[in-house]
């Protein structure tokens, strides 16, 4: 199998204090049932999960010797969208199932020249951030799915 510490519990952000190592993921890369991640010290641990999660900026993962680590959104190329009608723009990214992360002022969103295009076109003031990306979870439970049913 692996030598490597495996991580097989998932503790969520505010249910665990004092994680002893730190892992920094992007988005996409917090989204996850089995895989080799490397650790900000430069080790590495095996993630096994019973079920694909979608990791939030402040879980942890538990390994199996009782070590925590801390999960930390890492910094991305996003686009930062700002304007008199936020309600609206967030309306048309919703509706194009595009992850967002929604705060007072300002919308975010991963990179994207056509996302960038329209809401340009719909009068949005568009500029490129690079900063952590911690988009809203889904409605109906937590984080993300693997499909869209309707």
């Amino acid at each position: 199998m692996t030598d490597l510490p495996t991580a097989r519990t998932l503790r969520r952000k505010g249910t665990w204090t004092d994680a002893a190592l730190a892992c920094t993921l992007t988005y996409d890369d917090r989204f996850l049932r089995r895989k080799v991640l490397e650790l900000c010290d430069g080790g590495r641990f095996l993630v096994d999960l019973e079920h694909t999660e979608s990791l939030d900026h402040g879980d942890a993962l538990e390994l199996g010797d009782g070590r925590l680590v801390e999960i930390t959104a890492a910094a991305e190329e996003l686009l930062e969208i700002s304007g008199h009608d936020l309600v609206r723009l967030a309306w048309h990214i919703g509706n194009r199932h595009t992850p967002c992360q929604i705060e007072h002022d300002r919308l975010l969103i991963q990179r994207n020249h056509v996302m960038e295009d329209m809401l340009s076109r719909l009068g949005a003031h568009v500029h490129k951030v690079v900063e952590p990306f911690t988009p809203e979870g889904g409605a109906y439970g937590h984080g993300r799915t693997h499909s869209h049913e309707h």
